[in-house]
């Protein structure tokens, strides 16, 4: 499936025995890698307790689509995924929550700040 940079899709994620998997939603934070991969940042509806390399993710924040539930993006588990693992698009996040989660990456990461 083709995504791009702030598109939220579902992936399919096998445990380490590779007998169960589990459905997660995450952010294509960078989609232009070698051998089909792209870098993500998860996504969690337990929103009880954010902490500071978390952002909230609603209704608001989408430009097309949308999730089910309110939920927020984890910076600090960030990694990267085969394309091969989408199974569907939620939608795609606007500017402004783009540039959010772009500066709060850098400050977290300790970047340049420079756009990836």
């Amino acid at each position: 499936m083709e995504v791009k940079t702030c598109d939220i899709v579902l992936c399919e994620f096998y445990f380490s025995d590779l007998k169960a998997s589990k459905n997660r939603p995450v952010l294509v934070f960078k989609d232009n890698l070698p051998y089909d991969d792209f870098i993500a940042i998860p996504i969690s509806s337990k929103i009880e307790k954010l902490q500071n390399d978390e952002i909230l993710l609603d209704k608001k924040s989408f430009t097309s689509g949308s999730i089910p539930v309110k939920s927020k993006l984890m910076i600090r588990k960030t990694f990267v995924v085969s394309k091969q693992v989408i199974i569907k698009k939620y939608g795609t996040i606007d500017n402004r929550t783009f540039e959010k989660l772009h500066k709060s990456f850098c400050e977290y990461f300790a970047c340049s700040g420079k756009k990836i």
